[in-house]
């Protein structure tokens, strides 16, 4: 994403029509690294924005305290502390009810992986499963290397810049560590160009511009043949790169309905379908429910718990 950086006091840029609302990381001046931790009151009250949001950095959260639910993209994870979270660029969440979480985060952008470029691939792994709950003993573990990183952030001391890149390396292959949740198995993986084109695929499935494209269309802009392509995507992901793009396609259709006030129309003019019917009966063959309905119901759910909460 352009941008993935701003000076203190950037205003954040309003989002267009139909688009959620993007936070880029604050660093504290010209040449600064793109990294920032802390406490929630440290980094600011964005950090707890309980309005659907996305980044254009990773965020790595170690809940302490707290209660509520975290929402990440459509799923809901209750917050039962101690927890870490690992929330990626362009994900929307936010948090909601209860009384709030607090612990620290660890905020950063790609360009911080410099030195460990491998840990993108860990983290976007990371990001599928997203809340981790933590027994004591990995909670006192993934608590000291939080702290480790706030201390060194705040004293500047000389090379901190290059500790501050093998803490949150320890961190991240630490965090890939933790206990996975029952029936998540490893998938298979693939190596060398292959895995690099799977990995340029996923990104590039990601970006709205790609609703609609075809397996052929992602593959030119990719300099390689269809062939290849579902090749390399089967070893690395182990599916077609054509169920692929159909998912992408729906997940951007529910960001759609369920956080902008866009009508279905438009919708299905944003997700590439020139009519709205045979969106709609692509919707429902994929979900399960019509567009309607699907926007109907996370409407409904969103005000009920936000009636008693208090809040303007």
């Amino acid at each position: 994403m352009r941008s993935t950086t701003v000076l203190p006091g950037v205003p954040s840029l309003p989002p267009g029509a139909g688009d959620v609302a993007l936070h880029r990381l604050e660093v504290a001046g010209p040449g600064a690294p793109p990294f920032a931790t802390g406490s929630f009151e440290e980094v600011g009250p964005l950090s707890r924005w309980d309005r659907p949001h996305r980044h254009t950095f990773y965020e790595m959260v170690h809940v302490t305290a707290g209660s509520g639910t975290h929402v990440v993209d459509l799923a809901r994870w209750p917050v039962r502390p101690p927890q870490l979270a690992v929330i990626l660029p362009g994900q929307v969440h936010h948090w909601e009810g209860g009384r709030g979480p607090e612990g620290s985060l660890v905020l950063f952008t790609d360009d911080f992986l410099v030195d460990h470029p491998g840990d993108r691939e860990v983290l976007r792994e990371l990001g599928t499963r997203c809340l981790f709950a933590l027994d004591p003993g990995h909670d006192r573990a993934i608590g000291c290397l939080f702290a480790e990183l706030v201390a060194e952030h705040r004293q500047c001391a000389a090379g901190h810049e290059s500790v501050l890149r093998s803490l949150l390396h320890v961190l991240v292959l630490r965090a890939a560590r933790l206990p996975r949740p029952a029936g998540h198995g490893a998938g298979p993986r693939a190596q060398g160009r292959a895995a690099a084109v799977a990995e340029a695929f996923t990104e590039l499935i990601a970006r709205s511009e790609a609703a609609g494209w075809s397996v052929q269309q992602c593959a030119g802009r990719l300099g390689v043949t269809p062939g290849y392509l579902t090749q390399a995507v089967r070893a690395a992901i182990g599916r077609p790169p054509g169920r692929l793009l159909i998912e992408a396609r729906v997940y951007q259709a529910q960001q759609l309905l369920a956080h902008t006030r866009l009508s279905v129309r438009q919708v299905a003019a944003r997700t590439g379908f020139s009519d709205p019917a045979y969106f709609g009966r692509f919707f429902r063959r994929e979900t399960g429910s019509s567009p309607g309905a699907f926007r109907k119901h996370h409407s409904r759910h969103h005000q009920s718990l936000e009636a008693p909460s208090g809040r303007a």
